[in-house]
């Protein structure tokens, strides 16, 4: 009889208990309901004040997210307090430092492309359709997302690249200048005259298509093996990769054409076999000297 009259007065404690909490019930519920409607109301006023000071749209997103999710949560501890669960906001709120700091350690890789995507979306190295080369792809950039930047290589293919690598590493953005310089390296025979070599080669490419006003830059650049080599640098008033390959096209054709015209040789590969200890020995005096070089006969 002991145990049953012990559960009936737990019964009818827990029963005054809720009665007791009802009218708490009632305005917690009231709270969530005009918490949730607030929520909605503070996400809609912080999307239209940030659209008018901001036009990037990635940070705008996050700060609107970010004021809704803040919202919830004063919503949500309040209905705690209400309900007369302190003890219960305490664990919460150390558990969700806790966790946060396991997450911040799990996701170190995630966070660094959010924050990096963050950077970027602030400075802006880089917009949609700029024409870039970075960590060893160059193309257009298709998309920038809070985490990843989309970028359309040359050949076609979309190579998703991290925010981090993005970000911590070299970066070339053809769009900014709408200039690029074209590169052209050639090599001609040790017996021409370089000077001669230097006026033909600049007169041939006065008519580069896409070329600017800048002056055409000629240098030598070295002793080949079997050429002394120049290069010839071109700036161009545009930086689509397409123009770029025809002025490349172009300057090669009209080199070679005004090199045939004034027979200007640019030279194959050369190798000469040295018999001698001190360089200069023929191959024929090695045979006549008798220096234990012997012919071959066939086989009769």
């Amino acid at each position: 009889m002991d145990f049953y009259r012990i559960i009936e007065q737990k019964v009818i404690t827990w029963a005054e208990e809720l009665i007791a909490l009802l009218p708490n019930f009632a305005l917690a519920a009231l709270v969530l309901i005009l918490g949730i409607f607030l929520a909605k109301k503070i996400r809609n006023l912080s999307a239209n004040l940030i659209n008018r000071v901001s036009d990037r749209a990635i940070v705008n997103n996050l700060f609107v997210s970010f004021m809704h999710i803040f919202a919830l949560a004063v919503v949500f501890f309040a209905v705690l307090s209400i309900l007369q669960l302190d003890k219960a906001v305490t664990s919460l709120l150390a558990g969700a430092g806790i966790l946060g700091l396991a997450l911040a350690f799990a996701f170190q890789d995630i966070a660094a492309n959010v924050t990096s995507g963050i950077m970027i979306t602030f400075r802006r190295p880089i917009h949609v359709g700029d024409l870039i080369e970075t960590n060893g792809y160059m193309g257009r950039v298709k998309e920038v997302n809070l985490r990843d930047t989309i970028v359309e290589t040359l050949q076609g293919e979309d190579v998703i690249i991290p925010n981090k690598d993005l970000f911590q590493n070299s970066l070339k953005n053809y769009s900014l200048t709408m200039k690029r310089r074209l590169d052209i390296d050639v090599g001609i025979s040790y017996a021409e005259d370089l000077e001669r070599v230097r006026s033909i080669t600049l007169e041939a490419l006065q008519n580069t298509p896409h070329r600017s006003e800048r002056e055409i830059q000629f240098y030598y650049t070295g002793f080949g093996d079997s050429s002394i080599n120049f290069q010839v640098c071109i700036w161009l008033d545009t930086f689509e990769q397409p123009k770029f390959r025809e002025a490349r096209s172009e300057a090669i054709i009209s080199i070679k054409k005004a090199f045939n015209q004034h027979s200007i040789t640019i030279p194959f590969p050369i190798r000469t076999l040295d018999f001698g200890i001190k360089g200069g020995e023929k191959l024929s005096g090695q045979f006549s000297q008798g220096n234990g070089i012997k012919s071959i006969q066939p086989e009769q």
